[in-house]
């Protein structure tokens, strides 16, 4: 199992220290280095600045939205950021949600499963640098009847492949997942419940595509708040917000796909109160009503040693890229977060 580090949204007031926990995550020999979107910052120019400051880790888009990009300007960007930094870009793409889909970009949150399969294979058409042409429900290229002609990308990426993952929650949409891309991206995973919540879906889709689950990267991202095991119940607080706003407050009451998948986990009555109180507006309430034990299992909370066996826990659920998301109010916090991230997998025999 290999180690990834989130970065997160730009903005959101770590900015300086962000090159500098990107930089010593490729010191570390950490794998990925990932970066989000929603409707501040976007993904590549962040994904570009790091990739010009750092030697050998891969930078990925966790996510670029869907809904914000043509697919042809997606594959341009990817080919674009994959020549620049050398090969080592990754390509994570999904539909965001419909507030921000029909909010923030003014595209109907419809049919995210067929949109996302003709999207890839617009993208993977686009980057063979064969002249592009499809027809499809929801794309058609060239336009017809009109003057556009097939037209075939001039860049040429550093490799003839670039990874493509694909943000996967749902269980159709994990399935898709594992049949049309080379990984998924998930949150709010625990490793108990991983096999039966998204292995399994992927799986499915990868048989019924002709293939196994050689070589696929199952790649959750957890947060990681490193102490004392005696502080374990304090650590968890810290997460509290962070999982009451995806629980509670992703998407609406009958779209939040993080809620379902919680309820899925076997937490169907806290989900509902959690959600409840955060749709009042009682965001406080919200984040008192998350069970510790489900906070827990969704991060990496306490000692190295600690930490270290919920790797192992990770690993044998199929988890190949585990992405850490470092807490800490400090560049010494994240750091040294980092740092113990690296140290764990080491200690749980993974690195």
């Amino acid at each position: 199992m290999k180690l990834g580090i989130s970065l997160g949204y730009w903005g959101a007031g770590m900015d300086a220290d962000n090159l500098a926990v990107a930089r010593e995550a490729d010191r570390l020999g950490y794998a990925v280095c990932w970066a989000s979107e929603a409707y501040g910052s976007d993904a590549a120019t962040v994904l570009a600045w790091v990739a010009a400051r750092t030697e050998r880790i891969d930078v990925g888009s966790a996510i670029f939205q869907i809904p914000a990009r043509q697919p042809a300007m997606t594959a341009m960007t990817a080919a674009t950021l994959d020549s620049l930094s050398g090969g080592r870009f990754r390509l994570g793409l999904g539909v965001s949600g419909p507030q921000v889909s029909e909010g923030w970009y003014g595209v109907r949150f419809d049919k995210p499963l067929a949109r996302t399969r003709e999207y890839v294979e617009i993208v993977r058409r686009a980057m063979t640098r064969e002249r592009l042409s499809f027809e499809g429900e929801h794309w058609t290229l060239p336009l017809p009847g009109g003057p556009g002609r097939p037209i075939k990308l001039t860049v040429h990426p550093e490799r003839p492949h670039i990874p493509l993952y694909i943000a996967a929650i749902g269980p159709r949409n994990l399935e898709q997942t594992g049949g049309i891309a080379d990984g998924a991206l998930l949150v709010l995973s625990a490793a108990e419940h991983l096999e039966e919540t998204a292995v399994r879906h992927l799986r499915a889709g990868r048989e019924a595509a002709g293939l196994t689950l050689d070589g696929f990267d199952v790649c959750p991202t957890l947060p990681l708040a490193l102490g004392e095991d005696r502080d374990v119940a304090a650590l968890a607080d810290v997460f509290r917000p962070y999982t009451a706003l995806y629980v509670g407050g992703m998407g609406s009451r009958e779209q939040n796909f993080y809620n379902r998948l919680a309820r899925r986990m076997g937490y169907e009555r806290e989900a509902a109160e959690i959600q409840d109180r955060y749709l009042s507006g009682d965001k406080e309430g919200a984040a008192a009503a998350v069970p510790h034990e489900l906070i827990d299992r969704t991060t990496l909370l306490g000692s190295v040693d600690r930490i270290a066996d919920r790797m192992r826990a990770y690993a044998a659920a199929g988890v190949t890229t585990l992405t850490l998301a470092p807490a800490g109010f400090t560049l010494d916090e994240r750091i040294a977060a980092l740092r113990a991230g690296a140290e764990a997998l080491e200690r749980a025999g993974l690195g």
